[in-house]
This record gives structure tokens, C-alpha cells and sequence, in this order.
């Protein structure tokens, strides 16, 4: 769905920032009664978290600097 192991996410805060903005956007949702898109952003948010947990950063990192 998402393709996360970019050199893009390499940062951490970058990382950190596009779990955080997709979940706070999803409670925001929920407490503006818009249940669907509440669950479609914490949904967003969940399987970010879980995709970059699963990456190997260390060899997006080599693959930039080969790319370079």
C-alpha cells in the first residue's frame, strides 16, 4: 500500500512525525464524530508504525550512499 523504506524516512523525526500527525488526525476525527475517517487515519498511523518497524534502515542507508 505504502512503500516507507525510502531514503526519505531515514531520519527519525521524519518517522516519528508521520505516525504522530496520522494518529492525532484520526482522534481528531473521532471527536468530531467522522468515525470512518477516525479509523481509516489511526489505521494509517498503525500500519506506518508497524512498516517502520520492519525495515531495515541500515541497508537504506547503504543503498543511498550506493545510489550517490
Amino acid at each position: 500500500m505504502f512503500k516507507l523504506g525510502v531514503p526519505f524516512f531515514l531520519p527519525v523525526w521524519r518517522r516519528v512525525l508521520v505516525v504522530v500527525v496520522a494518529i492525532a488526525w484520526g482522534l481528531f476525527e473521532f471527536v468530531n464524530d467522522q468515525f470512518l475517517w477516525g479509523i481509516v487515519f489511526l489505521g494509517m498511523g498503525s500500519i506506518a508504525t508497524w512498516k517502520f518497524g520492519q525495515i531495515d534502515w541500515s541497508q537504506v542507508a547503504d543503498d543511498d550512499r550506493g545510489n550517490k
